[in-house]
């Protein structure tokens, strides 16, 4: 009952907070907000605090606070303390509502969530325009006429639109500091919705941008404004760079450039800095805590995941399928655990230095305690020269096999076993979609192999796997002691394979697993100390260094601007009352230049991050210090396995193999609802943008949970799109 309570309240804790940020946001464009913080300033800045320090924790630390409760929440939910709550809150997120080739799968949670944002930007805009329209005076140095004035306040409030998108743009691609996991959205889901931001965020500025050059043009004045960098104001230079810079990152992450030349996309991104930096230049201090919240998660998420990376370990070794597609074994340390569907990010050095891709986890920690193992399909750039660097290491001697150091991120996942909220389950995997489902197979043959009734799990699995050539079957290798369905076990699973491009060969499954499940292995020669795989730091270490760069950050923003901005406060004697009182009541700042005070926060930014980057370090060293791997056995014990896996047998008649098309996927459906009568099933898919947008559809059809005044049960089917490809 304890723990129970206090999850409830950091849940309230995070529902008040996020609540008084985001009304922060609606009262922004309000003339009561403006009148009353500008006092809030005034007063501030005669404190130690100042009013850098009243903007820091008013704008900024609330979703840090957020993300640090979110952490300790997420930790204190255990893996199965869901596992029955079938309708639960993150239900929503994943059921269909809308389904199209030109905006994929959309819940209704998510068009809500886009239609509220939308309207804050409409209030947003309304607001702030029709009170500049209303104290609309000419400007004495630039001479323009009414219609050009009212153009140029539209413009800049477009661009105060660019940055409540540049706010939210960053949280949903964090990794160890992701606010989206709470509400149970993986960083693979959530990644588009920074798509969507990022695309909003430059149409705006875009707009903002162009409209002001055009009316710098039509006035005559566009050769003295587009190269001025102002003392103090707005920076328009700086503008203009982070304009172009972002343009640049938005067309070269098109989905034409970034799946066909990832590697520009990869590269390109990393300008995102100079994106920043620039911004804060031409905005001011005053709008960059605004945004400040996503910018500080997503560093100190970016140090913290590059630490985590170090030192790096090495592949022990790795199986070569017909398919093209490899699977390497990699060191573990016995303590990491994760759940299935789990992700990790890889980059090899011999490869590329700067790279790093993402790759969804076969194996279950519960099985496997030394070594994960991950599938890759070789068909891109990168992947292809993995494969003829394995493929290179056969035809060398045991004895002059070279290691292939590695360095991994993760792994991240849901943080509990949402596969088991479910009394059936239904899987749809296209190609190399296979890979989550491996894992999620894997870990329910080790809880029925241990006996353990912690977890109830569902009765029945039905695997529809659809594959261009027989050669994919042999990838489901692994689980053939899930196939053969024997008494003792708690779940029925039935395979349907569906092979599109192939005529039927009159072999049987168990035949075609053994065919084509015959691989080639590759041991990897292992010199001097190898480190195991030991993950992200715990969620309570998480959120204390994120607390730690929060504290730091403050203090030497305080220290700086009192060391080095003037404090405005000493006048000449001679001076009368009135200009002493008008002296004392300007900004420290007006006295400087603005970037001094630009400089300032990213000098203390980058200390506070600095503090936290010790203590991981001193963290990360403890526990490699702490290792003891036996390698060796770990690499015997693998191969055990999998050499065991070969030798049984698989029913025949539970499971079905069809030849040269695809799967009517309705008719798969209605068979399998008719199987369970009408219980709550999962449906997880995991392949092809077109499959999922299939199922997806069909799931919106078949689904009787908005039939609640049917007197008949009806199915409850819940949808779920697996993804691990940016």
């Amino acid at each position: 009952m304890g723990k129970a309570a206090v999850v409830i309240l950091l849940k309230v804790l995070m529902i008040l907070i996020s609540t008084a940020w985001l009304s922060l946001w609606l009262l922004k464009p309000t003339n009561l907000w403006t009148r009353k913080w500008k006092a809030a300033e005034s007063s501030a800045r005669n404190t130690v605090f100042g009013y850098y320090g009243l903007d820091f924790t008013v704008y900024t630390f609330p979703v840090i606070a957020v993300a640090m409760i979110g952490l300790v929440y997420l930790n204190l939910q255990s893996w199965g303390q869901r596992n029955r709550q079938i309708r639960s809150s993150t239900a929503a997120f994943s059921n269909p509502l809308v389904t199209s080739n030109l905006v994929g799968i959309l819940s209704g949670v998510e068009i809500l969530s886009v239609f509220l944002f939308i309207l804050f930007l409409a209030w947003t805009f309304y607001t702030r325009i029709s009170h500049d329209f209303t104290k609309l005076t000419p400007m004495e140095s630039l001479k323009l006429d009414l219609w050009q004035l009212k153009f140029l306040r539209v413009a800049t409030r477009f661009g105060l639109l660019a940055e409540a998108c540049l706010a939210f743009l960053l949280l949903p691609i964090l990794r160890e500091l992701a606010v989206f996991r709470i509400l149970g959205i993986q960083f693979e889901a959530s990644a588009r919705y920074h798509i969507w931001l990022g695309t909003a965020m430059i149409c705006f500025a875009t707009f903002h941008g162009a409209s002001t050059l055009f009316i710098w043009g039509v006035s005559h004045y566009i050769q003295d404004e587009i190269t001025k960098w102002q003392r103090t104001g707005r920076i328009y230079l700086a503008g203009e760079i982070t304009l172009v810079v972002g343009l640049v990152m938005w067309i070269t992450s098109l989905p034409q450039i970034r799946r066909k030349r990832f590697e520009i996309f990869y590269y390109i991104h990393h300008l995102y800095i100079i994106f920043l930096v620039f911004f804060l230049l031409h905005a001011g201090d005053r709008h960059f805590y605004m945004i400040f919240a996503g910018v500080f998660l997503f560093c100190l998420d970016k140090l913290l995941r590059i630490l985590q990376s170090w030192p790096q370990t090495h592949i022990l070794s790795a199986r070569l399928y017909p398919c093209k597609v490899v699977e390497l074994i990699l060191p573990k340390d016995t303590g990491l655990k994760y759940t299935p569907t789990s992700i990790i990010f890889m980059k090899i050095p011999s490869i590329s230095r700067f790279q790093w891709h993402s790759f969804s986890i076969t194996s279950s920690s519960t099985i496997d305690h030394h070594t994960m193992s991950v599938l890759v399909k070789c068909d891109g750039r990168w992947t292809t020269s993995l494969y003829d660097n394995i493929r290179a290491q056969l035809d060398s001697d045991a004895d002059k096999m070279k290691s292939l150091p590695v360095a991994i991120e993760g792994p991240y996942g849901p943080s509990s076993l949402t596969f088991l909220r479910y009394d059936n389950l239904l899987l749809v995997a296209g190609g190399i979609g296979i890979t989550p489902f491996l894992s999620i197979l894997h870990e329910i043959a080790a809880t029925q192999g241990n006996g353990s009734s912690r977890y109830r799990l569902p009765s029945r699995i039905q695997l529809i796997y659809v594959v261009k050539k027989s050669q994919y079957i042999g990838l489901l290798k692994s689980v053939s002691s899930l196939l053969q369905n024997h008494p003792s076990n708690k779940c029925h699973l039935k395979l349907k394979v569906f092979v599109t491009q192939e005529k039927q060969c009159g072999a049987t499954l168990g035949e075609m697993l053994n065919e084509a499940s015959q691989v080639q292995w590759v041991h990897f020669g292992l010199k001097g100390p190898i480190y195991s795989i030991h993950g992200p730091q715990s969620l309570y270490w998480t959120a204390a260094l994120a607390g730690i760069a929060s504290i730091t950050f403050l203090v030497f923003l305080i220290c700086f601007n009192h060391i080095f901005v003037p404090s405005g406060k000493n006048t000449s004697g001679h001076h009368s009352s009135k200009l002493a009182v008008s002296s004392k009541m300007k900004a420290p700042k007006e006295n400087s230049p603005s970037w001094v005070a630009d400089i300032l926060i990213i000098s203390s930014f980058i200390i506070s991050l600095a503090c936290p980057s010790l203590v991981a370090i001193v963290l990360r060293w403890r526990r490699l210090k702490k290792e003891e791997v036996p390698l060796v056995s770990s690499k015997e014990e693998k191969v055990q396995q999998l050499s065991s896996i070969e030798t049984k047998g698989v029913v025949e008649e539970e499971h079905e193999v069809h030849f040269g098309g695809r799967p009517n996927l309705e008719d798969e459906f209605s068979k399998f609802l008719n199987e369970t009568n009408g219980s709550d099933i999962g449906v997880l898919v995991s392949g092809p943008e077109t499959m999922k947008e299939a199922v997806a559809s069909l799931c919106q059809q078949k689904s009787g949970c908005f039939h609640i005044g049917n007197k008949e049960k009806k199915p409850y089917l819940s949808f779920h799109a697996l993804t691990f490809t940016l």
